[in-house]
């Protein structure tokens, strides 16, 4: 980040966001000459849609190495590096409560199934799958078959789970023409990007606020944004209110950038193969933290009249969260201190390692940002933390469960965003 671009946005208690309306469009940009800086005021602040041209990725090995001449899924090359993988296959032909259902199948069993459905013309009585958040990165660190665009390398939620070495929200997904993925918004409404590798997709985008229109007269998000049941004014009374979607078709080694909290549907017109990560950073962590407060909500009312008569409560409904969204209060508090310790230590400030049960090297790609970058990712770390404790539900935690005093972190890190200033 440069000191322009720092200076323009240091100083806001709120990110400032455009409202959006039915015209919003996405913007294809060229990668030469577009600067980080430029793609953080123009796309991650005011959390607007884009398309990234395919010169981007056109030096990864995954381009050349899993592509035929012809642009087509190169299975031979793929059957020789993972055959042996287990991978999970989604069925696209299925329902499953919001979802497809999922199963794990050997990577060659799915390959074979791939071959055998584009030879029947693209159908199978085994119905369509879709093999979709494959963490081949984990599974297969050796195999450097992309780069991290620099735009996405501020990724709060890679470094956290790469720095406890649990999980990873890096994903690869190859499908058959025809395999889709049904409409949602994100985990944690985190941004998400995808590449591309080979194949083309057709995104169906709604911005924030419009998926309430997109609920059932039960309160249920729909499953098929194209499915002609939402005419039905009984069973969708607020359909009409709906913008239309903003559509993106997405050519081969194109890059898509996925805004906070924007529910899409995603079509894949050819035999394709893409690559997607999920992450948030300083820009879309007051989304995250709201999208938080909002899940733990609806567990409380969800269970209310139990309230009375269930012991501990407060901390049952932190276990629901958990379940559910896959983070409760307690790890979003150890995740803002992970990331807040790397950015003191970009400053030069190193925090007790004693707290953390060992000291971590601070990744190369948070050093690369700078201490501009860094003074900024405090500043919303310290805003998000005020919050926190501030918040009755947070206060109610057992504060021997947390890694260190959040206040005293808080302290910690306002004094050395005023040093910085």
């Amino acid at each position: 980040m440069d000191k322009e671009t720092f200076l323009a946005v240091c100083s806001a208690v709120r990110v400032p966001r455009p409202s959006y309306d039915q015209a919003c469009v996405a913007d294809y940009m060229e990668a030469d000459g577009l600067s980080y800086s430029s793609f953080f005021r123009r796309y991650l602040l005011p959390n607007c849609p884009c398309v990234l041209a395919g010169s981007l990725t056109q030096e990864w090995p995954c381009r050349k190495l899993w592509v035929t001449g012809e642009g087509k899924p190169d299975f031979q090359r793929l059957l020789h590096d993972f055959g042996d993988a287990q991978v999970p296959v989604a069925d696209c032909s299925v329902k499953e409560y919001n979802a497809n259902p999922k199963q794990i199948l050997p990577f060659r069993d799915y390959i074979a199934y791939w071959k055998e459905y584009i030879q029947l013309g693209h159908s199978s009585p085994k119905g369509c799958l879709y093999l979709k958040d494959w963490h081949m990165h984990r599974q297969f660190p050796e195999h450097s078959v992309y780069r991290t665009p620099v735009y996405f390398s501020s990724d709060w939620l890679n470094e956290y789970w790469d720095s406890i070495e649990v999980d990873d929200y890096r994903f690869v997904y190859m499908g058959p023409k025809g395999s889709w993925t049904p409409f949602h918004a994100d985990v944690f409404r985190s941004y998400s990007w995808s590449a591309n590798v080979c194949g083309r997709k057709k995104w169906l985008l709604y911005p924030p606020g419009q998926e309430e229109y997109l609920k059932d007269c039960h309160g249920n998000l729909t499953f098929d944004v194209t499915s002609p049941v939402l005419q039905d004014e009984k069973l969708y009374p607020q359909y009409h209110k709906a913008c239309q979607p903003l559509e993106v078709i997405q050519e081969a080694g194109e890059v898509i950038f996925v805004p906070s909290g924007w529910h899409h549907q995603v079509y894949n017109l050819e035999d394709t193969i893409s690559i997607n990560h999920n992450w948030l950073n300083a820009c879309n962590l007051d989304i995250v933290w709201q999208f938080l407060q909002g899940e733990l909500s609806a567990v409380q009312s969800e269970i209310e009249e139990w309230r009375s008569t269930m012991e501990n409560w407060h901390q049952h409904c932190q276990v629901i969260m958990k379940s559910c969204t896959g983070i409760d209060y307690g790890e979003f508090y150890t995740f803002l201190k992970i990331i807040a310790e790397n950015r003191l230590s970009v400053l030069g400030i190193h925090a007790d390692c004693t707290s953390s049960g060992s000291c971590r090297r601070t990744p190369d790609t948070v050093a690369a940002l700078g201490p501009h970058h860094a003074t900024f990712d405090l500043q919303r770390v310290a805003h998000i933390l005020e919050c926190l404790l501030s918040d009755q539900d947070f206060q109610r935690l057992d504060t021997d469960s947390l890694p260190s005093e959040p206040a005293s972190l808080l302290g910690q890190i306002t004094e050395a965003v005023a040093l910085a200033l």
